[in-house]
């Protein structure tokens, strides 16, 4: 497989999906509904957990109630087991929380001081500080795994090239919770940690056999050692995925709500984190050496 030479078509593919993510965020403002779908953990807002002890449906039974009396039109409404419900909106103030629940109850015939099973507010104070820490988690990975590999191979440009997917797969995992809507909460952050792990895992390796394949490749036809070395490692890295993958594929289709907003973005995030290490990593790599070689010609 010509990896090099088809660099421009696979750095083409991941620019259209990262493109689609950020044309989305502007209409899904437009509409409303916020440029991604933040979890109160992040932006502020009540949380309410109601007992309804019977079958329900969320979307006909649940959600109209909700918008009619809170006036949040994207409320974040997932079941907690089979007969209880979690209800995330906008800050809501002590009477209308006292109206949701009546308007619940008279429905379902409730009891308060049984089926009223948590009820709080969670501060915009601790959302900003949740992002805060998001970011520097991310920041921080991203620089102690350029050292780690700079040091590792002797080459500033393999580290270099091996954080350029990193912020790659990152892109295309928020453009993921863009386009479909994806509720961002504390799942987000391990969804990127884990990611990122497993991305940089497979680009070590792809280097690691570059390493090896200096001493057998012409010093100068780094496009042959390149490809030449991801040909050998990609069957590893794939395998590898796909082992994953049917685990969490697994988890997406008979996991409750909670499991299915992690494992979804994590099924498309392994995907997007082996492409990269595939596709993006090694052919950068070889353009800056490609860069430099030309400098020095000149």
């Amino acid at each position: 497989m010509d990896i090099v030479g088809s660099r421009k078509v696979t750095f083409a593919i991941s620019i259209i999906i990262i493109l689609a993510g950020i044309i989305a965020m502007p209409i899904n403002a437009s509409m409303g509904r916020g440029i991604l779908d933040f979890d109160v953990e992040f932006i502020g807002g009540t949380v309410m957990e109601i007992n309804i002890g019977q079958e329900f449906d969320i979307n006909n039974d649940i959600k109209p109630i909700v918008v009619d009396i809170t006036g949040d039109d994207s409320p974040q409404i997932t079941r907690v087991d089979n007969q209880a419900v979690a209800i995330k909106t906008k800050s809501i103030d002590t009477k209308t929380k006292r109206e949701l629940f009546n308007a619940l109850k008279e429905k379902y015939q409730l009891d308060e001081s049984k089926d009223l099973l948590n009820s709080e507010d969670v501060s915009a104070t601790i959302g900003t500080e949740m992002q805060v820490k998001a970011l520097q988690a991310l920041f921080l990975a991203s620089i102690l795994m350029l050292i780690y590999i700079t040091f590792r191979f002797k080459d500033w440009k393999l580290g270099l090239s091996a954080v350029v997917p990193l912020i790659h797969d990152v892109l295309v995992v928020i453009a993921v919770y863009s386009i479909l809507r994806i509720p961002v909460n504390n799942s987000f952050i391990a969804v990127i940690l884990t990611i990122l792990g497993y991305s940089i895992n497979n680009t070590i390796v792809i280097f690691d056999r570059i390493r090896e394949n200096r001493k057998s490749v012409k010093k100068r036809d780094k496009e042959e050692l390149v490809n030449k070395s991801v040909n050998q490692s990609i069957t590893r890295s794939i395998n590898t995925t796909v082992t994953t993958l049917l685990t969490i594929t697994v988890l997406y289709f008979l996991g409750v709500p909670s499991i299915k907003e992690f494992s979804l973005p994590l099924i498309i995030g392994l995907i997007a984190g082996t492409y990269s290490s595939i596709f993006i990593a090694s052919p950068v790599w070889y353009m800056l050496n490609s860069k430099s070689t030309k400098t020095v010609k000149n």
